[in-house]
């Protein structure tokens, strides 16, 4: 047996949902995701992955800025679907999207739930030092990520984890869930356990503000917070150089044994002093420049010992 399946989703997290769902035979008779946008150097417009994949596979893609408009909920309704599959979407569905297919809406989410309900739970939970975190097929409801689970699998956080990391370990660890989750509802055997009402957490969209690194913070936090925010936006800071301040963005650290001032370089290797301990710069990106590894960063450039970084 097979489902008529809406998939709404737009980043490279949702792609291997897709592949497994068509993999196992369900028949997607539309996608939805983000209009394409400007990027890169050339600011051409740009579609997005899970767009790029559907069309590779002359799937038809949807691409709405609103789902809140009577005409866009009626084609939507016309697809006579069975179940709408939603991965990191970005848009809110209106309760007449999620009531129109047969079975409803369901999603992966990619936080152990009710912990990081919302944007970013990858990054939240790396910068809150998590020891564990997962994915989630859950049912949809009006509210923010508050519905029934019906399938969980969980991941250790390991100390070398960035957001990058992580998030290709839960979407590896996701796809086949969901598909799991699909075939359940499919048979009449899905299970939905409502979510607990303690321990709720929001993990609210990354704010710009929030990327620049304070070194007066302990190491521990801003090691959590440089491998939370990489690749992107990415950790920020200001080096001193004789032309001036120069940014940089850290994209790959470890906490080190450190004392002195916050923002100085301890030695000749990219350790700097936070206001408790320090932390080894090990992958870095100088503005306009290409992502290196601290060694090679150094052979180029080089950082002595006592350079201040605001």
């Amino acid at each position: 047996m097979t489902m008529r399946i809406a998939f709404m989703g737009s980043p490279d997290f949702a792609v291997p949902a897709l592949a497994e769902l068509l993999a196992r035979g369900h028949e997607v008779a539309c996608v939805y995701a983000q209009p394409p946008r400007p990027a890169g150097r050339g600011q051409q417009l740009r579609k997005t992955p899970v767009h790029a994949f559907a069309e590779a596979r002359g799937i038809e893609v949807r691409t709405p800025k609103s789902l809140k408009k009577p005409p866009e909920q009626a084609a939507f309704a016309a697809l006579h679907v069975d179940l709408a599959v939603v991965v990191a979407y970005g848009l809110i569905l209106p309760k007449a999207i999620l009531e129109a297919p047969r079975h409803g809406c369901i999603n992966l989410h990619g936080s152990l739930l009710p912990r990081w309900r919302g944007a970013a739970p990858i990054q939240r939970a790396l910068m809150a030092g998590d020891a564990v975190t997962g994915v989630q097929a859950m049912r949809m409801e009006e509210g923010l990520d508050t519905g029934p689970v019906i399938l969980s699998a969980e991941t250790e956080i390991e100390f070398d984890d960035t957001a990058q990391t992580l998030h290709d370990r839960l979407a590896a660890l996701g796809a086949p869930l969901l598909a799991d989750a699909v075939a359940l509802i499919e048979e009449g055997r899905a299970v939905e356990t409502p979510q607990a009402t303690e321990g709720v957490t929001y993990a609210h969209k990354i704010d710009p503000a929030e990327a620049r690194i304070d070194w007066t913070r302990p190491a521990r936090d801003i090691d959590r917070q440089i491998r939370g925010l990489s690749p992107f936006p990415g950790a920020w800071f200001e080096m001193a150089s004789p032309q001036g301040p120069v940014r940089m963005k850290a994209l790959m650290s470890r906490v080190a044994v450190g004392d002195g001032a916050p923002g100085t370089l301890l030695d000749d290797h990219l350790r700097v002093a936070c206001g408790e301990g320090a932390v080894r710069l090990m992958r870095v990106q100088r503005e306009g420049r290409q992502a290196l590894d601290a060694e090679d960063f150094l052979r180029g450039a080089g950082a002595p010992a006592g350079l201040v970084r605001t």
